[in-house]
């Protein structure tokens, strides 16, 4: 005769454990809800609208009429698009100048001398003013008889030049002020940086007669990573949305030369232009695929020596 299992019957202090451990499993979630739905709403959804919408002839206000990638093979013939795109190269090679720039910024701002506050005051300015501010600022610095730029040259004995009117120099000119606040904000990501630097390493690296480049390059620009990987991100992010200083300092001009995608996306989408939605979204999406294309880089590079170690 054989007997049955005895039936196990749940204790109260395994219910308990229990609870506690889908508890303990559920709250992080609970946190980030919120941002989850968020991002969800106003940043996965509208990119997801972005890429429908580029497959419609769509004014913005009729009726949508579905045109398949008639908006992209367009764009493969579109002189303008090819302009805006070799400027924002432009913008993204010469922009990453304000990391290095901002790092020995706050090399120099990160000691211990009189008057460092001041000094610190005055690098961090750029940072907390408009973009629209720089791009007036930089506007009449540039100004052909009365701006500073031709004052300081022409002391030097070289003539007038009318930057923002040169078809071959604005671009450069608007770039030049984007890398004013830009490399202040570098510069706030390496003092945070710096501040986390272990002193212990670098006593050690004196210690086996590390100084100077060798110390700058093997000792603390290791600790710095992190504050590099989101320099180098935000940087990426910021010259390839450029947008305010283009349309403060020459609206796209002259004869459209300074032109980059997000300029050239809202003229085509937005303004009397055009009121071509699913032009101007198709552009919007090669500019996102190019963002996500870097980003996605640096991610795996992160992870990759994340994985190493």
């Amino acid at each position: 005769m054989t007997t049955a299992p005895p039936v196990v019957t749940p204790t109260a202090s395994s219910e308990r454990g229990w609870y506690k451990r889908n508890e303990i499993a559920i709250t992080p979630w609970l946190f980030l809800a919120p941002a989850i739905l968020f991002f969800a709403v106003y940043v996965i959804w509208p990119i997801y609208q972005s890429f429908v919408v580029s497959f419609y002839a769509w004014d913005g206000l009729g009726e949508a009429r579905y045109v398949g990638m008639s908006n992209y093979v367009e764009l493969t013939g579109d002189s303008a698009f090819e302009v805006s795109l070799w400027n924002n190269l432009k913008w993204l090679v010469l922009y990453l100048l304000a990391i290095p720039g901002g790092l020995f910024i706050a090399l120099f701002l990160n000691q211990t001398v009189r008057g460092i506050r001041i000094y610190k005051s005055l690098f961090f300015f750029p940072f907390v003013i408009s973009q629209v501010v720089v791009g007036l600022v930089f506007s009449w610095f540039y100004l052909p008889n009365e701006g500073l730029f031709n004052s300081i040259i022409g002391f030097f004995g070289m003539g007038p030049i009318n930057v923002l009117g040169d078809p071959t120099l604005a671009t450069y000119g608007i770039i030049a002020a984007g890398l004013w606040p830009q490399t202040a904000y570098c510069m706030i990501l390496y003092l945070t940086g710096l501040n986390a630097v272990d002193p212990e390493q670098v006593e050690a690296a004196r210690l086996d007669g590390a100084k100077g480049w060798k110390m700058l390059w093997y000792v603390i620009i290791p600790q710095l990573k992190p504050a590099t990987f989101i320099a180098f991100v935000v940087t990426i992010i910021g010259a390839l949305r450029s947008f305010d200083l283009i349309s403060i300092m020459t609206g796209g001009g002259p004869f459209g030369q300074t032109r980059v995608l997000s300029f050239y996306m809202f003229e085509k989408a937005l303004s009397e232009y055009g009121f071509r939605m699913g032009y101007g979204a198709a552009i919007a999406v090669v500019l996102f695929l190019i963002m996500l294309i870097f980003i996605a880089y640096f991610l795996w590079s992160m992870w990759k020596e994340e994985k190493v170690r």
